[in-house]
């Protein structure tokens, strides 16, 4: 008999139920709601609990049964690692990490895909925003999940608190490699598109999730090519000498060492937008994103 076979609806005279912790008769909440009765030769249940970030740590085991009693109630204590131990991260202080007992694993489980972090970077104008919609929208029609950060969406919201001094800029691309990993560890494919004009910054973004899944891709697209195309006309502003510190015209971009993927024009032609998704999308099927 399987777990569901051994429950039934719970009728008008049916004895609720309690789910029982092996130590714990705490953290009781109604379960008037879920309409199950345990049934006659029922086995225990064996619930085996991921907790973590990613599944990269251990395996916890907890028993639990279910139990006929007159009461509504449902103990539903899980034992785990205890992260009790206050913390100070940053200004941040008296802080306790919380694991949850469904982790990475289980929500890539579910969505049947790996979560990763898409980062495009290069020039303004060079087409991060287009190639990110690009990519989107092409594995979305394939039936997977995920969502776009683009550089200046965010500032709409999230960082509209930030300028584009050069502190800022570093904060404004930190938020988006916390924001990133968060949806990476969703199980969600995460697209961010924006100029990150400094190594060390996407290296730090790099650095907050494992190997392999933050995948870099440069859009190595000559600046006489963005600056003719200057679709915010952004580019005349900077040689008018109406804004400063421009990517490009009088502020530095330090293009990727070792990036996963590069996008370059051939013989002075520039790829389409989905043949540039193509590209990014053929190195998520053959590292195995694609598939949970």
């Amino acid at each position: 008999m399987s777990i569901l076979e051994s429950l039934s609806p719970v009728g008008p005279t049916s004895p609720a139920i309690r789910l029982l912790s092996p130590s714990s008769s705490t953290s009781r909440r109604p379960v008037d709601a879920l309409g199950f009765r345990r049934s006659a030769g029922a086995r225990p249940i064996e619930v085996r609990v991921r907790v973590g970030d990613g599944g990269k740590r251990e395996f916890l085991e907890a028993r639990s049964d279910i139990e006929a009693d007159s009461g509504v109630d449902c103990d539903c204590d899980v034992p785990g690692n205890n992260h009790s131990v206050m913390s100070t991260v940053g200004k941040s202080t008296n802080i306790v990490w919380h694991d949850c007992p469904v982790g990475k694993f289980e929500r890539q489980s579910l969505l049947k895909q790996k979560g990763c972090v898409i980062w495009i970077t290069g020039l303004s104008g060079s087409g991060k925003s287009t190639l990110a919609c690009a990519v989107s929208r092409e594995l979305h029609s394939m039936g997977y999940l995920t969502y776009v950060l683009d550089g200046d969406n965010v500032r709409h919201g999230l960082n509209r608190d930030l300028g584009f001094q050069a502190e800022d800029r570093a904060e404004n691309i930190r938020r988006i490699g916390e924001v990133a990993k968060l949806f990476a560890d969703a199980g969600i494919v995460c697209i961010a598109s924006l100029i990150s004009p400094y190594r060390r910054d996407r290296d730090a973004c790099r650095a907050l999730l494992p190997d392999p899944t933050f995948i870099e891709v440069f859009i190595d697209m000559p600046l006489e090519i963005c600056e003719s195309r200057d679709p915010k006309g952004l580019y005349k502003l900077a040689r008018a000498g109406k804004i400063k510190g421009f990517t490009g015209i009088d502020d530095p971009y330090e293009p990727p060492l070792n990036c996963e993927i590069v996008i370059q024009p051939k013989d002075g032609e520039c790829a389409s937008p989905t043949a540039m998704a193509e590209q990014v999308i053929s190195y998520l099927d053959l590292n195995g994103f694609l598939e949970a």
